[in-house]
């Protein structure tokens, strides 16, 4: 979280849906005041959520600059956040799944399998408790994860606003199959594999 001012999101990134394009579209939920160009009828399905409040990669970069009651927070697994990385203003990694260590493979998706994280929901509501962002944004790989990590949020009855970052932290696909389209790492987005102590406050009682 960085200093606080009104902000005005930075043009987002397009990532095949052409939301760079659209009309800004103002998502101030609950008073947080923070704006996005993201059209929900443009995402495709698994990327929606119930709260209606989503953001880019690219204008989460431009918020997180400029304000430090916004807090971010990855729900990917903690193998991703290692070996793959994660952005150096990330407030907490609570995963949503983790890597399910019998590892069965799913031949749909050419991929081994996860399991949910049953304390996601308490750990998520220690965190706002102890921190007390105006405003989450939830971050996981492509932007799947994170709408049902909000949505779970939700049903839970938290009422911090929380917003699905729909790009995430590597973006979607491009045509050849590579993450090189949008998300933090392809917006220029500061990351790091280096694990910080506490970055997941549960893992060290597991």
């Amino acid at each position: 979280m960085a200093s606080l001012s009104h902000i005005f999101a930075a043009p987002a990134l397009a990532f095949g849906l052409a939301l760079a394009s659209a009309p800004a579209a103002l998502a101030d939920g609950h008073g947080t005041g923070i704006d996005t160009t993201v059209v929900e009828s443009q995402l495709p399905e698994k990327k929606v959520n119930k709260t209606g409040l989503y953001i880019t990669a690219a204008e989460s970069i431009e918020v997180l600059s400029n304000r430090d009651d916004v807090a971010l927070v990855d729900v990917r697994s903690p193998a991703e956040t290692m070996l793959v990385g994660y952005a150096n203003v990330t407030d907490v990694n609570i995963p949503f799944k983790t890597i399910d260590p019998e590892h069965p493979y799913n031949a749909k998706k050419k991929r081994y399998g996860m399991r949910p994280n049953p304390t996601f929901v308490e750990e998520v509501k220690a965190f706002i408790t102890r921190e007390d962002p105006a405003a989450l944004l939830v971050m996981c790989r492509s932007g799947g994860r994170s709408a049902m990590a909000v949505n779970a949020l939700a049903e839970a009855g938290v009422d911090v606003p929380a917003y699905t970052v729909v790009d995430g932290f590597e973006g979607d696909t491009s045509d050849e199959g590579k993450r090189t389209v949008n998300g933090w790492k392809n917006a220029g987005g500061e990351w790091t594999y280096k694990v910080r102590p506490g970055l997941w406050p549960a893992a060290s009682g597991r």
